[in-house]
């Protein structure tokens, strides 16, 4: 495996990170801040440095490239395979009924004969992640998948991604390796605790939450948020909700995508079933940390190579928390897995992988999401 990075801010010229060598028909990943991925001429500059490689643009809310995060880049993580095949198959969610049809079709696209791992990258506006994570595993019950909701800042204006092709909106693109050397192992984890009483959902659809306890959804969470309750929806990042599901041990975490004023509703990025316990939850930088350090430790547990790619897909909410003090995650993944691991990674909407042990993928929000490559 060859990697080759670059990177670039606004109005400047791209900055070659590490080695600068030539590649041959490379996997292109490029990640960066949303107003900069609609420049019109971004798709032949970066086509002009790749001639032959396969683009994928996603929209972040900061990407990560050999330790640092970035608000205002573009970062270029290109890699040539010496052993794996991949392809790229796209959809776009406009085109669907909805998030579980688009999730079935763009991964029936893809050869099933050999395949090791998908890779996804999907829009984060719109999209419901569950559904969609759901149907592509029922398609694909023995594939490991794993992926993120691309983002804009705190913004939640609208999000982009793109295969071969200028980014636009409603774009899920699905990346899928193959090769007997491949290897890719994962992992996930959160640092966010719940606080406060434990509530019932009492009305939903999907990830449209309108009851908790009988009353409206919306506003019950305002009231928690008090005085940050005029910046929803970014303020709710820093309070997302603990979702358990009617008996099932298993916990999972949502987050706040939009808020529906009329109806008194909250769009959250993933379903949250009825009959549900919720309950707010809340974190600190050092628990936030933490977490990662120990996301990187289950992501290096029984592979049989060491990795040499590292794909950090982190939630937009950490990084809000953490601030100042945002590289000190990444900082920690780096200590576990090694310095001569190359990193690449965005914060996202919504992050993609089975849990810990696990190996059915389900939407995540809160964590950190690693996925750790070699061949």
């Amino acid at each position: 495996m060859k990697t080759v990075q670059l990177q670039r801010g606004k109005n400047e010229d791209w900055i070659y990170i590490g080695d600068h060598q030539q590649l041959i028909a490379p996997l292109v990943l490029i990640f960066g801040n949303r107003f900069l991925l609609e420049d019109p001429a971004l798709l032949s500059e970066v086509r002009a440095l790749f001639p032959d490689g396969e683009l994928v643009f996603a929209s972040s809310s900061g990407d990560l490239v050999a330790g640092a995060v970035n608000d205002e880049h573009i970062t270029i993580t290109a890699i040539e395979f010496e052993k794996t095949q991949f392809e790229i198959k796209r959809v776009n969610i406009k085109d669907f009924d909805d998030s579980a049809a688009a999730g079935d079709a763009v991964v029936s696209l893809l050869n099933t004969t050999g395949l090791r791992h998908v890779f996804v990258i999907s829009e984060g506006s719109s999209v419901n992640g569950s559904a969609l994570t759901k149907a592509m595993q029922s398609r694909l019950p023995s594939t490991l998948i794993t992926g993120g909701l691309c983002a804009d800042g705190d913004r939640f204006e609208r999000t982009l991604a793109s295969y071969n092709e200028s980014p636009k909106e409603g774009e899920i693109i699905v990346i899928g390796f193959y090769g007997e050397s491949f290897e890719a192992s994962f992992s996930i984890y959160g640092g966010w605790k719940p606080f406060g009483p434990e509530r019932v959902i009492t009305r939903s659809k999907g990830n449209v939450l309108y009851e908790i306890d009988g009353k409206p959804a919306l506003d019950l969470y305002k009231k928690y948020l008090g005085d940050k309750a005029k910046d929803l929806p970014g303020s709710a990042l820093i309070y997302p909700l603990n979702v358990q599901l009617e008996g099932n041990k298993q916990s999972f975490v949502r987050t706040i995508l939009n808020i529906d004023e009329e109806n008194n509703a909250m769009i959250l990025a993933g379903d949250v079933p009825e009959k549900s316990k919720v309950q707010l939850m809340m974190s600190t930088m050092d628990d936030i940390a933490a977490a990662s350090e120990t996301a990187a430790i289950r992501a290096m547990e029984g592979r049989r190579q060491p990795p040499q790619l590292a794909i950090l897909i982190s939630c937009i909410g950490r990084k809000l928390v953490l601030d100042q003090r945002v590289e000190e995650e990444v900082e920690e993944v780096m200590d576990v897995i090694g310095n001569n691991v190359v990193i690449t990674g965005m914060y996202s909407y919504g992050e993609i992988a089975p849990f810990y042990g696990e190996r059915e993928c389900r939407l995540h929000n809160q964590t950190m999401t690693i996925t750790l490559i070699s061949e």
